[in-house]
């Protein structure tokens, strides 16, 4: 099975693109976030962390008299939809492993039931729940979080820190498997 970083997940154009949309703070924190509600609850931390790395990538900007509109947001958001699209896309574009990009685009997908006529409450596996849950923790009213600052450089720097986590994780994982 081949294994894409999430560092070169973040610096293919298509995701710096998408990023720099919904915030590349909000999604390193929420891969963050992922990784440590994975980690606790025996859920593969690598589809965590690229899921919640990509989950916003399907983001629009909705501006009305040249400011961000959040209620036009709202009214018109299918962000799930498009990200699910892209983030499947672009993983397997990269070479990962199919049902991989299959797992993450669905947790990118059901991240939120905004765009949906029901609630997606009890129906989500659980890697998509913690990524639900990874978003919602960082989360500020009327959308502040995308807005929030950070260079391309300290993310690729958190997102390395995140992929050697990520790593020592799952070697940890295994010699327990392979010992217990």
């Amino acid at each position: 099975m081949s294994k894409v970083s999430l560092v070169t997940i973040f610096k293919h154009r298509v995701t710096q693109k998408y990023l720099q949309r919904s915030g590349v703070n909000h999604a390193v924190s929420v891969a963050y976030n992922a990784f440590d509600l994975a980690s606790r609850r025996g859920i593969d931390v690598d589809l965590a962390a690229k899921a919640a790395l990509l989950h916003d990538m399907g983001h629009y900007e909705w501006y009305r008299d040249g400011k961000w509109d959040y209620e036009e947001y709202r009214r018109h958001d299918i962000h799930a939809i498009k990200g699910a699209e892209r983030a499947h896309k672009l993983l397997i574009r990269l070479g990962e492993d199919r049902l991989v990009a299959k797992e993450v685009s669905l947790a990118v997908l059901l991240h939120t039931d905004s765009y949906l006529p029901f609630e997606l409450d009890g129906k989500r596996t659980d890697l998509q729940q913690v990524v639900t849950e990874a978003d919602n923790m960082d989360e500020q009213p009327g959308g502040l979080h995308h807005y929030k600052e950070m260079s391309r450089s300290e993310a690729i720097r958190l997102l390395k820190k995140l992929d050697r986590m990520i790593a020592e994780f799952q070697a940890g994982d295994a010699q327990t498997s392979t010992t217990g």
